[in-house]
């Protein structure tokens, strides 16, 4: 099908564009859908834009589906992150008769933009689009990791998918193709200590705001490891993000969102980064979207930093460590890009059909203070945690 019919142009009013001003523009870069029937070709893309205008599922939020346009009003105007930065912008995809309709629309232009190869970035739109996106990788028949900056941890109940409960939605999935959910900046006053100990039951990858204020660092191999990317500006304190309907006053700042962006854009594994639940109607002259433009364009520049050094086990380009852990009868393998100097442990899988399903995630993204753990005779906590992922 041609993806082109669940699009609309950008309104180039919003926007505003103009590339007169002196310095070389990210909007000079783009090649967008700003006229109806001139739907821009994908022949040699390698990362699209595509704005989704759908908040029926926004929990007393609606009005976010009014954000894409007003993020890049921001974002084009910001200088080129890199000399050689080209990105097609597809417009927004129009809201469907129902929430559902759009999920179609959704799953639909995110399968065929995922199955060429290429990195999508969306603006939203409300964070129920997440399980969409995620239906997407489905039909590919892609196992994923999906990181989740957010306050929330999106998991209450209800039949209907909505933002505060999407990742039920994609949990109950049959068959299922989430390997780890990562939640990145939750706020434990508004999850409960039952919901942290029902994601630890679950086996997903959880840091607390308070740990990340205090080493940002600790994201990195969390982000690096994700397929999608899903940012909930709610996760971003209201002094620098008001636009929400229930902001907080606490959360990460915009300096620290737009590091996990860079991260985002710099990993080899993330093909689709996303930023939801921006509403133009709580914005202060425009100061959340133009930070959110911020955070997009660190993930553009990220992406033309990206080095593709993923280890592979016959690769001259990383060092391999073996750390012998004699009181627990173990041998950890450490690996380290030569080019990069990032880290990677590899975790055992003892089946064989699930050592076959689960062969991406078999090498993780570390520290290099997880090697000096194990080299102290510690496991580290990573290692436990995947392990027990891929042998529970």
């Amino acid at each position: 099908m041609d993806i082109s019919t669940y699009f609309s142009p950008i309104d180039m009013s919003v926007v505003d564009y103009s590339s007169e001003e002196f310095r070389p523009m990210l909007g000079d870069a783009v090649d967008a859908y700003s006229e109806e029937g001139a739907f821009p070709s994908l022949d040699g893309a390698r990362m699209v834009l595509l704005g989704i205008k759908e908040d029926r599922g926004s929990v007393e939020n609606q009005g976010c589906g009014e954000g894409p346009d007003m993020i890049r009003h921001y974002l084009y105007r910001l200088a080129k992150p890199h000399e050689d930065v080209h990105l097609v912008d597809l417009g927004n995809i129009m809201p469907g008769a129902t929430a559902r309709d759009t999920y179609f629309a959704v799953i639909e232009a995110m399968q065929q933009l995922l199955d060429r190869g290429l990195t999508v970035l969306v603006l939203g739109g409300s964070d129920d689009l997440v399980f969409p996106i995620y239906k997407a990788y489905e039909v590919l028949g892609r196992v994923i990791n999906i990181c989740s900056v957010d306050s929330r941890f999106n998991l209450e109940g209800g039949e209907r998918v909505s933002s505060n409960n999407y990742l039920q939605h994609i949990i109950l999935q049959q068959p299922n193709y989430l390997f780890d959910y990562v939640a990145l900046g939750y706020q434990t006053y508004f999850v409960g200590q039952e919901m942290v100990k029902l994601m630890d039951e679950l086996k997903f990858s959880t840091r607390r705001v308070g740990e990340l204020q205090t080493n940002m660092e600790l994201a990195e191999p969390l982000v690096r490891y994700s397929d999608v990317v899903a940012v909930d500006i709610s996760a971003v304190r209201q002094s620098d993000a008001p636009a929400n309907a229930a902001p907080s006053p606490h959360g990460l700042y915009g300096e620290q969102l737009c590091q996990i962006a860079r991260y985002a854009g710099m990993s080899d594994k993330t093909t689709c980064f996303g930023l939801f639940e921006m509403n133009p109607a709580y914005d202060r002259q425009g100061q959340t979207a133009h930070m959110l433009a911020h955070a997009m364009w660190f993930f553009i520049e990220g992406f033309y930093y990206r080095l593709n050094d993923f280890p592979s086990r016959d690769n001259q380009q990383y060092k391999r460590f073996t750390a012998i852990l004699q009181e627990h009868g173990l041998e950890i393998v450490f690996y380290k890009s030569l080019r990069s100097d990032r880290w990677w442990i590899e975790v055992p899988c003892d089946d064989q059909e699930r050592r076959e399903r689960y062969q991406r995630h078999t090498l993780i993204p570390c520290s290099y203070a997880d090697y000096q753990r194990a080299m102290e005779n510690e496991i580290p906590e990573l290692w436990w945690h995947y392990y027990n992922r891929l042998n529970g």
